[in-house]
């Protein structure tokens, strides 16, 4: 890769420079990146080990709380890394890395947030056979298929990438390697690969928003026609949380991942950039448990199980 570039070393300029807001930043996005590896761990650990999370919607939620912790952990701790030591440089391999893995977890979160569509409109529309349809072996196959998707659309932009000369500049105006400001400092002609951006960004928001709203759609109108009130707002509490994480989701990166940055617009990007490496993966979590009695019922009684073990070995000793 480095005989393709005469940089080596980049520079990642951050959020601010002004020291008192750096020491805000680096509190804010600390207390933002625990809280949201604990709260996905928390969903994962609950979804194996109680049995009543055995379902498909809950097995989507495992992979869906793995991908946040993976997605937030690509970028957070080095930022974090270079506010508390005022170093702000990365290697060219280390960007390329980073680049990658942040592209590979959030375009699987798309794909498997339209997995989790099917699953709620096969829930709803399909209820009687839901089970038979949403066994575990779709469900790995699904999650599979997302996988697999999102390998083969980022790996043709990222060879091309791979390719890219930086012959002077090597400041990259953002906290970390994202395709756009990379693409600025670039000496090579850059019009093929941000076509192909483009290109793959459209065709994923296309892809998962059509099954999205192709669900949802199907989900509306059965739900309209239940007879009683009662069973219209139950169906509608059990797909409310998968709802908002969407609006969440596709609301902040449609800014960032369709729309090339122009320079004026940067400052807008980090923003957005912020909302959905930390904002968003804490939220996830109570999002879909503070709106799921099964899971705040799974919580509670694996906290009353650690107690009594506590407690219990307290007594033994």
């Amino acid at each position: 890769m480095r005989n393709h570039t005469a940089v080596t070393t980049f520079i990642l300029l951050g959020l601010t420079d002004d020291p008192e807001l750096q020491v805000l930043v680096f509190a804010f996005m600390l207390i933002a990146y625990l809280l949201s590896v604990t709260g996905n761990l928390t969903i994962i650990l609950l979804t194996l080990l109680d049995p009543r999370l055995k379902t498909a919607m809950y097995f989507f939620l495992q992979n869906f709380s793995f991908l946040e912790i993976s997605f937030t952990s690509a970028c957070i701790p080095k930022y974090l890394y270079s506010l508390s030591t005022g170093d702000r440089t990365i290697t060219y391999n280390a960007c390329i890395c980073q680049l990658f893995f942040t592209y590979l977890f959030i375009i699987t979160q798309f794909f498997l947030l339209a997995a989790m569509s099917f699953d709620r409109y096969v829930a709803i529309c399909k209820p009687l056979h839901y089970v038979s349809i949403m066994n575990q072996k779709v469900c790995k196959r699904l999650v599979f298929c997302c996988w697999i998707t999102t390998l083969l659309i980022i790996f043709p932009p990222l060879i091309i990438l791979l390719g890219l000369r930086f012959c002077d500049s090597n400041i990259i105006d953002h906290f970390a390697c994202d395709a756009n400001p990379i693409l600025k400092i670039s000496c090579s002609d850059t019009w093929l690969i941000e076509q192909l951006i483009i290109v793959c960004s459209v065709l994923i928001f296309i892809m998962t928003l059509v099954c999205v709203v192709l669900s949802y759609l199907y989900i509306i109108r059965t739900i309209l026609r239940f007879p009683s009130a009662q069973q219209r707002t139950k169906a509608f509490s059990t797909c409310s949380s998968h709802m908002i994480v969407i609006s969440i989701s596709y609301g902040s990166c449609i800014f960032v991942y369709i729309k090339p940055s122009a320079k004026g617009e940067m400052a807008i990007n980090k923003g957005v950039t912020i909302l959905t490496t930390s904002i968003s993966p804490m939220l996830n979590p109570f999002i879909y448990t503070l709106r799921n009695k099964q899971v705040m019922q799974a919580f509670s009684d694996l906290v009353t199980k650690l107690s009594f073990s506590l407690v219990l070995r307290r007594i033994l000793k």
